[in-house]
C-alpha cells in the first residue's frame, strides 16, 4: 500500500494504538475493524505524500530494517518479487483513493462494500475507483511513465535472476555491448573498474543476490545494504528491453548526495 517498510511499520503501530484506546470487546469483527483503521491510516499517509511530494518514498538509507523478518533475505526476496518496482511505479500514478481501492480489492480480495466506507464513497463509486486503477495497471500508461515502467521491469528481472543465480536470465536482459562500471570504492571491494560484454558482465553481476529494489532520482535502481548500511547503489541505463549500462556507486559522499 505504501511502498515503504518504515511507513508501513508506523501505520501498523498507529492502528495498534487506536485499538488500545478502544473497547476491543465491543468490536464485533476485529479483523474488519483493523483492516478499516489501518487502511484509513494508509490513505492519510498517501494523501499527505501527494500534498507534500518532498516526503521520500523510503526512509534514510542508513536506517536499519524495522523488523526481524526484514533481515531475512528469503523474506525480502519474497516481498520484492510479490510487489516489484514495476507495480510500485504504476501505483505511484494512482490517486490515493484509487490505490487503496485497487490494493484492497484486487490484491487482498476485500469486497467493495467493505472498502467503500474506508475511502468514504458509495459502493458504485468505489468499484469505479478500482476499475480505473486496474485499467492503468493493465494498460501500463504509455505516457511519461513508460520509460520508468520498462526500466522497472528490467530491474525486477535483474533482481530475480541475481537472487536465483540464473545466469541465462541475466544474459537475457543485458545488451550484447553492455558496460559495467565501478567507482574507486567498489573497486577496492574487489570489482573491476570496467567490464564490457553481456557474458563477462553477467558473470560479475550474478553475485548481486542480496541487492534490493530502489528508486534513484525517481528511476528504478537497486542497492546493497548489508546490516542495514547502504554500501553500493546500482544505477541502470536501459534501451528497449535491454540493460545497456550498470554503474556501481560506493563512494560514501556520492551515496549521501543521492536522491534514493
Amino acid at each position: 500500500m505504501l511502498g515503504s517498510p518504515a511507513e508501513a511499520d508506523d501505520a501498523v503501530q498507529e492502528a495498534w494504538i487506536r485499538l488500545s484506546r478502544s473497547d476491543a470487546e465491543a468490536i464485533e469483527n476485529l479483523g474488519a475493524w483493523l483492516t478499516t483503521v489501518l487502511s484509513r491510516v494508509c490513505l492519510n499517509v498517501l494523501q499527505s505524500r501527494r500534498a507534500h511530494p518532498e516526503v521520500p518514498l523510503e526512509p534514510d538509507a542508513s536506517e536499519p530494517a524495522p523488523t526481524e523478518e526484514a533481515d531475512d533475505p528469503e523474506y525480502e526476496a519474497m516481498l520484492a518479487d510479490s510487489i516489484g518496482l514495476a507495480l510500485l511505479v504504476v501505483l505511484d500514478t494512482l490517486s490515493p483513493a484509487e490505490r487503496v481501492a485497487f490494493v484492497l480489492h484486487d490484491m487482498f480480495g476485500i469486497p467493495f462494500d467493505d472498502i467503500a466506507p474506508i475511502v468514504r464513497r458509495n459502493t458504485t463509486a468505489t468499484r469505479q475507483l478500482a476499475s480505473r486503477a486496474r485499467r492503468r495497471v493493465r494498460n501500463e500508461d504509455p505516457g511519461d511513465q513508460a520509460d520508468r515502467l520498462r526500466q522497472a521491469k528490467l530491474v525486477d528481472a535483474f533482481l530475480a535472476a541475481a537472487r536465483g543465480g540464473d545466469f541465462d536470465g541475466l544474459l537475457a536482459i543485458l545488451d550484447p555491448d553492455v558496460v559495467l562500471r565501478a567507482d574507486a570504492t567498489v573497486v577496492a571491494m574487489g570489482a573491476a573498474p570496467e567490464t564490457r560484454g553481456a557474458t563477462p558482465v553477467a558473470e560479475r553481476l550474478k553475485v548481486a543476490r542480496n541487492a534490493q529494489p530502489a528508486l534513484l532520482d525517481g528511476m528504478p535502481a537497486a542497492m546493497w545494504k548489508p546490516d542495514g548500511e547502504l554500501r553500493v547503489v546500482y544505477r541502470f541505463t536501459t534501451s528497449g528491453d535491454r540493460i545497456t549500462t550498470v554503474e556501481l556507486i560506493g563512494d560514501p559522499e556520492r551515496l549521501a548526495a543521492l536522491d534514493l
